[in-house]
């Protein structure tokens, strides 16, 4: 690679990997050689069946997981070139939603929303806000986008799976990254409630114009609401297509060890009737 053509990934793409590897102790290769490129702003699809490396390529991404071998540039930044002090704050422009979000059981759904900006607020205020919450009108805001304001004060051990999930998305929509990342975000919500979480996700992201990258177990969910798709299988990207390119035979491949595609609803082409519009701000 020239420096010119290196020059210009670092100012044009939100992130880039570079034969990024990662083996765990037991000698299992969890992500094999992976080269990805996505610009600042695009909104990336990652597919692929149970195990195939999706969740690791995420973390490897929130800069929460050290790859064995590669590179890695995420917003400017390299995160195990750079120092813990730029690490800290490259970790606080970068937003991850869990499938299960790591919420203690006994905290209040407001408490865990403010948590989003607890890497950005000076330590005085992120120890205040744990006693009392200092800006409950934002953590409302941003429920309300999930119709989950009534929740504001419940506590988050009362609350069904499919609302953590909606908890743990208005924390992220509070912190306002620049990096937003999504591990299977909707998997314990019903097909209705995932479309407009999916399309709540997309229109937060061009709203603001900053990169979404989203593992999703539903394949017609990606096809419908992403440009881009990327297979992942047995930790390497199988394909990286435009949505409109992505066949069924791509895709019977892509999980044939599942033995079926698995489905949200419908596939593309046929809306799912009657979902009115989730608010994006």
């Amino acid at each position: 690679m020239s420096p010119l053509h290196g020059a210009q990934i670092r100012i044009t793409m939100g992130f880039s990997l570079e034969g990024v590897r990662l083996t765990h102790a037991n000698g299992f290769h969890a992500l094999r050689g992976v080269d990805l490129h996505v610009a600042a702003g695009e909104r990336v699809a990652l597919i692929g069946a149970s195990g195939a490396g999706k969740t690791t390529l995420l973390r490897v991404l929130a800069a929460s997981l050290r790859p064995t071998g590669g590179r890695v540039r995420l917003l400017g930044g390299e995160p195990w070139v750079d120092s813990p002090r730029v690490l800290r704050r490259l970790r606080s422009r970068i937003g991850l939603v869990h499938q299960s979000p790591p919420i203690p059981p006994r905290q209040r759904v407001v408490t865990a929303v403010l948590a989003g900006r607890l890497g950005q607020w000076p330590l005085w205020k992120a120890l205040a806000s744990l006693v009392l919450p200092v800006d409950p009108e934002g953590a409302a805001r941003e429920l309300a986008r999930l119709d989950m304001a009534e929740r504001l004060y419940a506590r988050c051990d009362r609350l069904s799976g499919g609302q953590l999930q909606r908890v743990a998305l208005a924390r992220v929509l509070y912190q306002q990254p620049e990096l937003l990342l999504a591990d299977e975000p909707v998997s314990a919500m019903d097909p209705a409630l995932s479309e407009l979480t999916v399309a709540l996700l997309n229109e937060e992201a061009v709203r603001r114009g900053v990169t979404l990258v989203a593992s999703l177990h539903a394949v017609d969910l990606a096809l419908r609401h992403f440009p881009r798709v990327v297979g992942v299988k047995e930790g390497a990207i199988a394909f990286d297509l435009p949505a409109a390119e992505v066949t069924e035979a791509l895709l019977r491949d892509l999980y044939a060890a599942e033995g079926a595609l698995p489905l949200a609803g419908e596939m593309p082409g046929t809306p799912a009737p009657g979902l009115p519009p989730l608010r994006c701000a």
